[in-house]
């Protein structure tokens, strides 16, 4: 998943072979969806209302074409998939109360509740999942993660989105209104994983059908998750109110939330006021001793599942030369940035898969990670020299970002570096837009160097590496390597885990022996919270919450 800024999240735990269990248990032993839980003896707010902030514009507010992690915060809140994920990023129930796999992995099958309703009183079926999964995987919707059940590998999926064969040839179907049976063409173990993805929740078709692209205005939503929308004012905020319908709502507490749409810095400065209970801080005023001292408790930091690059466009000058893609790789010093400018726990890196995610324990970092930077800078400044640069003929290039202020100091401090390092033999200049500008340009491969992050969108490895696929929908870059798409193809096949992470460190080995970005570090949170507002630690490597678990005591 996307992220629009630079103090975001993602996910970790040890990712179970499903092959080994007996296909026979349903998998219904898994915990009661999670909900706000309310200990005895608390004395609630009379107001239960909670603001929060985003630092971003949404693109859309329709699951299907979705990309980035400002939108499926909002989805999560709004809709309901088949399996939801606990605070440790655990897949629990959602609409679906249990499932189970086949004996051969290739089968499928999740049985939905009858309680479950969109908010205009509709029940929800299976055949409102099918209808999203065909509308997801139709070249008409150009759906940012169309690609995404590929990675499943579901029935027809490459077919259907390279426009050879029709959406309802797609490997789902609703046995009846309580039934949906999805068919792979790989024994995929973890695929009840995948299915928690934002793209992957339901649409009311009827809605759908009569509003078209206007189905998500506030007058025209709805949806089948906890809540709906009251309000939204475009680049100011979203306004949302409890959904009666959600067949949950007896256990949600909190009535109203608020998402205002704020930089960094105002953002810190309205929750210093008591405005906001949730937002972001500034990794410069993070360094700040007595701010820490006077917030400490009301901080939360962590690990998460997710990368910050900049990635190449690798159908352009002077990225389609390799040597250029190398040396700027090589050049960059990480520590800088991430003791310097950011100093929060973020993990230095040269690969795009972090270690610590499921099945990724075998990736191991390149050989020049072990250099002195002196030794990388010299091969970077001789792999410029070789492609025809020097200060008299410096590479010129620019860098794109999103509008944001710590996107900002990380590219000013990297080019910075790479001016330095290089020894004035790069000029590149910066260039910031809008985050759904920013996404167009991107998507429309205008750019030849531009930020990129990518969080977890389950605890796989695979979840990074069918990022790069030759077919993948977010690959936009222009890579291809039959080497790599082996490797993954392969890695669906394999008896073990361990074989499994074994492929997996080879793929990303062949990925980075490419260059088609420049890795910098893994993510870490940095959030600060209202400590009246209950049920959220800030847990979750991927960086989700919902609001319906949490609570606002007086």
């Amino acid at each position: 998943m996307q992220i629009p800024n630079n103090t975001l999240w993602s996910k970790s735990k040890k990712f179970v072979n499903l092959s080994a269990l007996s296909s026979a248990i349903l998998l219904s032993l898994v915990p009661n969806a999670f909900s706000a839980k309310v200990p005895d003896g608390v004395v609630l707010a009379d107001q239960q209302v909670v603001n929060i902030q985003t630092t971003a514009e949404l693109a859309t507010l329709d699951p299907q074409k979705m990309e980035g992690t400002n939108e499926s915060l909002l989805a999560r809140q709004l809709f309901e998939g088949l399996v939801n994920t606990d605070e440790n990023d655990k897949i629990i129930p959602g609409v679906a109360e249990r499932w189970e796999y086949s004996d051969d992995n290739k089968t499928l099958t999740f049985y939905l509740r009858k309680d479950a309703k969109w908010s205009n009183g509709d029940p929800v079926t299976a055949n409102d999942f099918v209808f999203a999964w065909q509308r997801l995987v139709d070249p008409n919707t150009a759906a940012p993660y169309a690609t995404y059940l590929e990675f499943m590998k579901m029935e027809n999926v490459a077919d259907i989105v390279a426009g050879r064969k029709s959406p309802d040839t797609l490997g789902v179907k609703a046995l009846d209104d309580y039934t949906l049976q999805l068919t792979l063409t790989a024994p995929v173990s973890y695929a009840a994983e995948l299915v928690q993805h934002s793209s992957l929740y339901p649409v009311n078709k009827k809605v759908v059908e009569q509003y078209g692209d206007n189905w998500t205005r506030p007058e025209n939503f709805v949806g089948n998750g906890a809540y709906k929308i009251a309000e939204r004012v475009l680049n100011e905020k979203v306004v949302l109110e409890r959904n009666p319908n959600y067949w949950n709502d007896k256990e949600t507490v909190i009535n109203n939330a608020t998402f205002y749409i704020l930089t960094e810095s105002a953002g810190i400065s309205r929750y210093r006021s008591g405005e906001l209970d949730l937002a972001y801080i500034p990794s410069t005023l993070y360094k700040d001793k007595n701010f820490r001292q006077e917030y400490g408790d009301q901080i939360f930091t962590s690990r998460k599942l997710g990368t910050f690059t900049y990635e190449m466009n690798l159908a352009k000058p002077p990225f389609d030369d390799i040597r250029v893609r190398k040396a700027l790789d090589l050049a960059l010093d990480r520590e800088i940035i991430t003791d310097k400018v950011l100093g929060f726990g973020q993990m230095p890196t040269y690969r795009f898969t972090p270690p610590y995610i499921g099945a990724g324990e075998k990736i191991q970092q390149p050989e020049y990670a072990n250099w002195t930077q002196k030794q990388r800078n010299a091969e970077a400044i001789k792999l410029l020299e070789e492609a025809g640069y020097s200060k008299s003929n410096p590479l010129k290039t620019d860098l794109l970002y999103n509008t944001n202020e710590g996107l900002k100091d990380i590219a000013v401090a990297a080019t910075s570096i790479w001016k330095k390092n290089l020894a004035n033999m790069v000029n590149i200049s910066l260039r910031n837009m809008e985050w759904k500008t920013f996404l167009d340009t991107k998507n429309q491969k205008n750019y030849t160097l531009a930020f990129n992050a990518w969080i977890a969108d389950y605890n796989d490895a695979s979840t990074f590496l069918t990022y790069y696929l030759s077919n993948s929908e977010q690959n936009k870059i222009g890579f291809k390597s039959e080497k790599f798409d082996k490797l993954m193809q392969d890695s669906y096949y394999v008896k073990t885990e361990d074989e499994r992470a074994d492929l997996y460190a080879q793929a990303e080995e062949e990925l980075g022996n490419n260059h088609p970005f420049v890795a910098i570090y893994h993510y870490a949170g940095l959030l600060i919270k209202n400590p009246k507002l209950k049920g959220y630690e800030g847990k979750s490597p991927q960086g989700v919450y919902f609001i319906r678990d949490l609570y606002m005591e007086k």
